[in-house]
């Protein structure tokens, strides 16, 4: 990029704009609509656009205050980790935390999706109706169609909101079961202060220490009722 592209300072203000990542594909498409209209100087590739989101990766690290990351298949700007807990003063009556009922309702939709409320009680051993149903409010699931087996229950997946909330790019980073083994054996090495014995797992991002800000109460089976007996969320 020459000093005279104007195309990061594009990516700068719909960075500040947007409420949603950005892909590169979709703003090749808005430059070369508005090239076409005469209303920017030149047209755009995605691959030209994917490689200023992270040449100004460099720029936006953290030293500002601010982070560009590639989450939900997109880019944002996130609050630099370390001042997020500064920043969640500013709302101070909205940040909440994901219950561990609803993390551990999360974990099995995001390993097993599609899949049913019945697939998340087998393995939480509790009815998940109420939390299910709050984290469908939250749009952290949403409803992805019905199994086709008697009484078609609805099959829940996540979505762009739970990538964007976990800090991850898509669904392939979530840790592999061979990670989450690693880590298990890494924190019980650390307990007995002793060095692991096992490779080093991969930074990955931890659910316990994240913030889902949300304007409701924090999602818990006890806050959230099931919906009644044989009935559902309906996917519409």
């Amino acid at each position: 990029m020459s000093a005279a592209d104007p195309l990061p300072r594009l990516l700068g203000a719909l960075l500040l704009a947007t409420e949603r990542p950005l892909t590169a594909e979709a703003v090749a498409d808005l430059i070369n609509q508005a090239a076409d209209e005469e209303e920017w100087p030149t047209r755009a590739k995605p691959t030209d656009v994917e490689a200023a989101f992270r040449a100004l990766t460099k720029t936006w690290d953290g030293r500002d205050g601010v982070v560009l990351a590639r989450v939900g298949g997109g880019w944002r700007l996130r609050t630099a980790p370390d001042l997020s807990v500064m920043v969640r003063r500013l709302w101070p009556d909205r940040a909440t935390r994901l219950s561990k009922a609803a993390l551990e309702a999360l974990a099995v939709v995001a390993y097993r999706q599609p899949c049913t409320r019945l697939d998340v009680e087998d393995v939480r051993g509790v009815d998940c109706g109420g939390v299910l149903r709050s984290l469908l409010d939250r749009k952290l699931l949403r409803i992805v169609g019905r199994k086709d087996e008697p009484g078609r229950p609805l099959l829940y997946g996540t979505t762009p909101e739970f990538l964007e909330t976990f800090s991850l790019p898509d669904l392939r980073a979530l840790p592999t079961l061979r990670d989450l083994e690693s880590m298990r054996a890494e924190d019980a090495a650390r307990a007995q202060g002793g060095p692991p014995d096992v490779e080093p797992a991969p930074a990955l991002p931890d659910p316990e220490d994240l913030e889902a800000v949300a304007t409701d109460e924090a999602v818990d089976d006890a806050d959230a009722p099931p919906p009644p007996e044989g009935d559902e969320p309906d996917p519409t």
